[in-house]
C-alpha cells in the first residue's frame, strides 16, 4: 500500500521536479565535453607541430601541417566516443534507478 502511495505522489509530481538533478547532472557532462572538444583538439595541433613534427622529427613546415592536422581529427573521435560513452552510462544509471522507484 506505502508503494502504490509513493508512485501516485510521483506520478502527480511535475517531471521538472522529479528530473532536476539528472539534468543538472546532464549539464555539467555536456559543459566539460564542450570544454574538452575545444581545448584539445586544438593544443594537440599546436603542440605535436612546433614540438613533435617540427622539433623533433625534423618535419618540413607543410608536413607538420598535415599530419598535426590529423592528430586533432583523431583527438576529435576520441573526445567524441568518450562522451558517449558516458552518456551512455548515465542515462542508462538514470534509467535503472528510475525503474527501482
Amino acid at each position: 500500500m506505502d508503494r502504490l502511495d509513493k508512485a501516485a505522489l510521483n506520478a502527480l509530481q511535475p517531471p521538472e521536479f522529479r528530473n532536476e538533478g539528472s539534468l543538472a547532472s546532464t549539464l555539467k557532462t555536456l559543459l566539460f565535453f564542450t570544454a574538452l572538444m575545444i581545448t584539445v583538439p586544438i593544443g594537440l595541433y599546436f603542440t605535436t607541430k612546433s614540438y613533435i613534427f617540427e622539433g623533433a622529427l625534423g618535419m618540413s613546415n607543410r608536413d607538420s601541417y598535415f599530419y598535426a592536422a590529423i592528430v586533432a581529427v583523431v583527438a576529435v573521435h576520441v573526445v567524441l566516443a568518450l562522451f558517449v560513452y558516458v552518456a551512455w552510462n548515465e542515462g542508462s544509471r538514470q534509467w535503472r534507478e528510475g525503474k527501482q522507484d
